[in-house]
């Protein structure tokens, strides 16, 4: 019998993420200035207000109010009518410096001994059901708003056939939610339902026209252009006249943002990872250097999960690995293919394999996926996962060391580069 599954994904306009990007927007200005930065910062916004908290540990300084006003900017928050703007909220910062009980801990004389940076679990998932190896619903889901702040940037749609409209009520707050239905084979048959809850201005007296509107540009104009981004013909396919639409559910969405809710680093863990499948350990991302495996071994976890995955060795494949502050090496290494595997090889044997192939020790991970530059606020709405790896030049400026542009690869974890070892290891 088949079955519904459903994920979420929050745009980068949502209280929480707004702390997120913050938060790893001021972990890069320090990494930009001091890669050997320390930094673990969060974040909490709320009406006209926004907090920092947390220890660093840099040879740089780096002007927080200019990282937190730059980043409320170019997220959308300009307009004080929202309670909250770039200009005129308050930053208020309580960051000191890191503990030196956890830093000795983490250093050692020979780097590639660093130990992990805390114990705890980190989980990485794959699956061959989307081309980018994650479930469809959070795929979709991202998707949407994606889609959805390209058009609160246009301003104007000149698509589809509502040729000439305006779209210019959109504010940046917004959620998604999509449903699929899976088939008895486990693969997607259809999308059940959809729901959009986006922030807008009172643009009308009338709130059931105003709800109207949005729900017709939502399905009218938004879902086409999110069908046309999708390359696939076969999950192009899933889209048809017979899903469910919920846009607005509570008829109106005009205060939102940090003034509607307050928001906070690493509060929206599962939207980062895998919309609910697979697991997660339980540890935020954002804010936090590299040095801290909630994050770095996250990322060590998905890049050997998708290549698995894409080697064939499994259709769907879950890796766990754990670690104890302080030590290098890897606690244990834990597989799950959920009886999907293509090999003769036990989940535990696969496991071992994959201890062989590849270095799990925390500055191993920082050296071959490139974790020490600033790479991390692009990281912080739409996920974590699922992205496309790309190189960019990114521009900084700092009042007391001055501008500087750095060249950075993004998101190298989810390269697909281990795959003819993997295939060769496995005699695929």
């Amino acid at each position: 019998m088949g079955y519904l599954f459903t994920s979420e994904s929050v745009s980068e306009g949502h209280p929480d993420k707004v702390a997120d990007q913050i938060s790893d927007a001021v972990l890069d200005q320090f990494l930009a200035y001091d890669p050997t930065s320390k930094v673990a910062c969060e974040t909490l916004v709320t009406t006209g207000q926004v907090v920092l908290a947390g220890e660093v540990k840099s040879k740089t300084y780096v002007d927080l109010q200019d990282v937190v006003r730059k980043t409320i900017s170019r997220i959308g928050y300009t307009k004080s009518s929202y309670k909250f703007d770039a200009e005129s909220c308050g930053v208020l910062s309580a960051i000191h410096e890191q503990s030196a009980d956890i830093n000795r801990g983490v250093e050692r004389e020979e780097p590639m001994e660093q130990g992990a940076g805390d114990q705890g679990m980190m989980f990485g998932y794959a699956t061959n059901e989307s081309e980018n190896y994650m479930p469809l619903s959070l795929d979709l889901s991202h998707r949407i708003l994606e889609v959805l702040a390209d058009i609160r940037r246009e301003g104007k749609v000149m698509t589809y056939n509502r040729k000439g409209k305006d779209v210019t009520y959109l504010r940046p707050d917004a959620k998604s939610q999509v449903t699929i239905e899976y088939g008895d084979d486990g693969k997607p048959a259809r999308i059940d339902t959809i729901v959009v809850s986006t922030q807008h201005d009172e643009f009308d007296s009338d709130d059931d026209k105003m709800l109207a509107k949005i729900k017709d540009d939502v399905i009218k104009i938004l879902i086409p252009r999110v069908v046309d981004g999708i390359q696939s013909e076969e999950v192009k396919a899933l889209f048809n006249k017979d899903i469910k639409y919920h846009v607005n559910p509570t008829g109106k969405f005009v205060i939102g943002g940090p003034h509607g809710d307050s928001g906070l680093t690493g509060r929206k863990i599962i939207v980062d990872t895998y919309g609910g499948k697979g697991a997660h350990g339980g540890g935020a991302f954002s804010g936090k250097d590299p040095s801290k495996v909630d994050r770095s071994a996250a990322y060590a976890a998905r890049y050997i999960a998708k290549n698995m995955v894409a080697a064939g060795v499994a259709d769907e494949m879950l890796v766990q690995i754990s670690y104890a502050i302080g030590v290098a090496k890897p606690v244990s290494i834990y597989v799950n293919t959920y009886g999907r595997s293509n090999v003769k090889l036990s989940d535990g044997e696969i496991a071992k394999k994959i201890d062989e192939l590849f270095d799990l020790r925390p500055k191993a991970i920082e050296t071959s996926l490139k974790l020490r530059n600033p790479i991390y606020e692009e990281t912080a709405a739409y996920g974590h996962m699922g992205r496309t790896p790309k190189t960019i030049v990114k521009h900084f400026d700092n009042r007391y060391e001055g501008a500087k542009d750095i060249e950075v690869e993004l998101f190298t974890w989810e390269k697909l580069d281990a795959v003819d070892r993997i295939k060769e290891a496995f005699e695929l």
